[in-house]
């Protein structure tokens, strides 16, 4: 099932792209929260190395299991300031970094794990108050401050659209983002900012069209989440 799955979403995937004419790639993240480590282990086998999770401890403990694959691992829900510590030795790339506070704190533990943590900047650009992320008013100051920090590079943007009946509507919200993403590029040295990471089950499509490069993917490709 994970096998037709995975197989539907890539080429839903190109097909999104090529109704742009878009000729570059886009990165798929399973995102994994929620399921066992066989599912991780699955589509890595498939090829699929970029992986999702939402939880620091779930994601700790799915690697302390895992024994497939080297795998990119992506942490993509709200980060809390005292899991920092835990977070930064164990993700490839932070998806939702959205304060200065939260910068901090990642600039101190990378220091001390001589790492420099490779991060996105996340914008409630449709100011949901249930949602993370900053402003966009604040996106300036905040965009500008984390590129002091010498343990932190931000490799690009994450924007989280609302859910809609039709993902149609989240059109304008894309491309509020995308227009964001572009003009990073201008404050930060030449080939830094790279990603853009918007797009989930419901409107990774409608995000292709209008520029992501990252689309988080879990529902298509797993089925409903496995509460415990």
């Amino acid at each position: 099932m994970i096998e037709e799955s995975l197989h539907k979403i890539q080429q839903r995937m190109a097909d999104a792209m090529a109704s742009v004419g878009r000729t570059d790639t886009a990165l798929l993240v399973a995102v994994t929260k929620n399921h066992p480590v066989t599912a991780v282990e699955e589509v890595a086998r498939l090829g699929c190395t970029h992986v999702g999770e939402n939880r620091v401890q779930e994601a700790k403990e799915k690697q302390m299991l895992y024994t497939g694959p080297k795998l990119v691992w992506h942490l993509i829900g709200h980060l809390q300031v005292n899991k920092v510590r835990q977070a930064v030795p164990k993700f490839d790339l932070i998806h939702s970094v959205d304060s200065k506070k939260l910068l901090d704190e990642i600039e101190k533990v990378a220091a001390k794990h001589d790492k420099v943590q490779d991060i996105l900047l996340q914008v409630n650009v449709a100011r949901e108050a249930s949602k993370s992320g900053m402003s966009v008013e604040d996106f300036p100051d905040i965009r500008d401050y984390a590129k002091t920090l010498p343990h932190v590079r931000v490799k690009g943007l994450m924007c989280m659209a609302p859910f809609f009946e039709n993902p149609e509507d989240a059109r304008p919200i894309f491309r509020v983002a995308h227009a964001l993403y572009e003009d990073m590029k201008g404050y930060f040295p030449d080939g830094d900012i790279q990603y853009l990471s918007m797009g989930m089950t419901h409107d990774f499509e409608i995000a292709l069209q209008e520029g992501a490069n990252i689309v988080r993917v879990g529902t298509a490709i797993f089925g409903e989440r496995v509460y415990n």
